[in-house]
């Protein structure tokens, strides 16, 4: 699960947009939901109330990865709101 400080016209500010990544390693995880964010908007590029632009935050399970289809270094974006669904 990796978060992405977005700058969206409209918003006052960066907002955080969540992605689900099934990537095993960390940093091409964060580089694949950088990717996938730009096609939103551009990306945060300093810290935002000490939150950092790109965030890997969680690992999902094996499970949460089939049920969300995420092989093959997949990228499903999850919106603006907290993902605890996924987390579970």
């Amino acid at each position: 699960m990796v978060g992405v400080m977005l700058e969206l016209d409209g918003e006052p500010g960066p907002v955080r947009h969540f992605f689900a990544v099934g990537h095993e390693d960390r940093n091409r995880a964060e580089w694949a939901a950088v990717d996938e964010a730009l096609t939103l908007g551009a990306v945060a590029t300093s810290p935002v109330g000490g939150v950092e632009p790109v965030e890997a935050f969680a690992r999902l399970s094996p499970k949460a990865v089939r049920r969300m289809g995420l092989a093959d270094g997949r990228v499903r974006p999850l919106g603006r709101l907290w993902p605890r669904r996924w987390l579970a």
